[in-house]
């Protein structure tokens, strides 16, 4: 099965990286290998660890690194468990981290892994297809009031709580099995003059359904920290987003780890022992170019943040 995903911002996070040429950097997000590759290009001495939860993602990276297997170690896992995969691999600390956390064009294109809202499929959204939990189980398991938060503060949709409601009355009739099921669903929800206006009517609600499924914004915060931890001292982290609760996590995340206290102003003086472990290198989000956007349309609410361990 092809696997095709545009590496997008792909030159401006490299540089961001700083690259050694005998430095041990890692893609967290290996997707089909698009920044690897180009990664693994301006090593001599070095190695780079690509980390990926999809196996398809896996195996099309495979091919697009051969011919560099000595300075590549490819790893079935999930960036959160970083910690623990320089572990087993006897590596103390890294000089670079790259995340990019788009949905890769081919979960979208292909029908049958269930993300997109304009192609019939069965529900599923697993990006790691070896775990239990899918769409299908959140659509038709969690109760209204789980789906309501879900897709209020994933999807960041203003009609939530009728998209919730409608779901719990429809699958009392039967399971919603597929995409076209959801969709139908979400179009009843959402009053027709709304549905004219902005954007296709699933949008924000697949969004939500596929954070949840993969728990994409619960592991950022502590992954981000982790990661901070075993770079090396002037080591770079650079982390491309695509939508603001991703983006709103990593700034904020970048600013908590730039703290060197974080007692309460009321206290004379500070009892938290906390030091200051980065420097943020990018103060506002570098975002695609003009020329980049004129190619790529998936690109256009990217936006990479960048950090240096101090």
């Amino acid at each position: 099965m092809d696997f095709e995903h545009v590496s997008v911002l792909l030159n401006e996070s490299l540089n961001g990286l700083k690259i050694n040429k005998d430095g041990i950097y890692v893609d967290g997000t290996l997707g089909g290998a698009g920044h690897s590759k180009e990664i693994v290009k301006k090593l001599e001495k070095g190695k780079l660890i690509g980390i990926d939860q999809d196996l398809n993602a896996i195996e099309k990276a495979k091919k697009e690194l051969k011919g560099y297997e000595d300075k590549t170690i490819i790893v079935h896992n999930n960036f959160k468990n970083i910690k623990n995969v320089l572990k087993k691999l006897n590596i103390d600390k890294v000089d670079g981290i790259l995340l990019d956390l788009g949905v890769s064009s081919h979960q979208l294109d292909v029908a049958e892994r269930g993300f997109s809202y304009n192609k019939e499929a069965r529900l599923d959204m697993r990006m790691d297809k070896t775990q239990e939990m899918s769409a299908w189980n959140v659509v038709n398991e969690y109760s209204k009031e789980a789906l309501e938060k879900i897709i209020k503060d994933y999807g960041e949709e203003r009609w939530a709580s009728r998209i919730a409601e409608f779901i719990v009355n429809e699958r009392l009739k039967e399971s919603i099995d597929t995409t076209t099921d959801l969709v139908d669903v979400i179009k009843k929800a959402v009053p027709k003059g709304v549905r004219r206006e902005g954007p296709h009517p699933g949008k924000r609600t697949f969004q939500a359904i596929r954070i949840e499924v993969n728990q994409e914004l619960e592991i950022l915060k502590r992954a981000i920290i982790d990661m901070v931890d075993v770079l090396k001292p002037k080591g770079r982290i650079s982390i491309i987003t695509f939508h603001s609760l991703e983006d709103r996590i990593v700034k904020n995340t970048f600013k908590y780890l730039r703290k060197d206290c974080i007692c309460p102003k009321e206290f004379p003086i500070c009892k938290c022992d906390k030091e200051r472990e980065i420097k943020i290198i990018t103060r506002k989000p570098i975002e695609p170019s003009e020329e980049e956007l004129s190619e790529n349309r998936r690109s256009r609410s990217a936006k990479l943040r960048i950090a240096e361990k101090v």
